[in-house]
């Protein structure tokens, strides 16, 4: 899963790359960019008790900008590992426990990033397209945990989550042409809990439905030239 969301990550950086080149024609400058940074995740849902947990990102930038105008634009493909923890116990009769996961994903985003203090600080915002892997225990010995406010379903049912999903990026850069620093806020809009309702937890008695949004915020480094 995870060699096959780095190819996909290849593959959208060169389209992107190509497209915002194509622009030359138009009197504009084109930026390319690498960054990374951390992560934190989770999420939101009535479904599941949840801790947040910290992560890696990684990407590429293709920048367009727009020296006679207030806002320039950029294509992002970024690449992320992200954690959480999800409350459940060993059996029905013990007490829950954090256990750990893992979600791999590849992001196209296209934002637009309103000059605030010309080039030096902008405020980015724009969607955001979404690929990731299955949500995986981190302690294979944790697999069989009872996930709380459940009676049948263990962490390991819980991997198949909804491999697409669309979301929103805000955030704040700051820094000079070359450098900048990025924080940032990701939320989904899709539920990334949705599949899970296909499943069939035999003897299951709590029937709600699955839905849950992700949340995440980054905190990045980025190089430009």
């Amino acid at each position: 899963m995870k060699n096959k969301l780095i190819i996909l990550l290849v593959v959208l950086s060169v389209a992107s790359v190509t497209h915002s080149y194509s622009q030359q024609t138009v009197r504009t400058r084109n930026t390319l960019g690498l960054y990374g940074g951390i992560t934190q995740f989770d999420i939101k849902t009535d479904n599941f008790i949840t801790k947040s947990g910290q992560g890696w990102i990684g990407g590429l930038t293709a920048s367009v900008e727009l020296p006679h105008k207030w806002y320039t634009v950029s294509y992002n493909i970024q690449l992320t590992e992200n954690r959480l923890g999800i409350m459940a116990k060993p059996t029905l009769l013990e007490a829950p426990e954090e256990v750990d996961f893992t979600m791999l994903t590849a992001q196209v985003a296209f934002l637009v990033h309103v000059k605030v203090v010309k080039e030096y600080v902008t405020i980015d915002l724009g969607p955001m397209i979404q690929y990731n892997g299955d949500l995986e225990v981190k302690n294979k010995d944790q697999e069989n945990y009872i996930i709380e406010n459940y009676s049948r379903v263990t962490a390991k049912d819980i991997y198949k989550i909804s491999p697409f999903n669309v979301n929103g990026a805000i955030g704040v850069s700051a820094g000079f042409p070359s450098f900048k620093l990025r924080g940032q806020y990701m939320y989904g809009f899709t539920n990334i809990l949705n599949q899970l309702n296909n499943e069939n937890f035999a003897g299951e008695t709590n029937k709600s439905k699955f839905k849950g949004n992700q949340s995440m915020l980054a905190l990045t480094a980025i190089i430009t030239f």
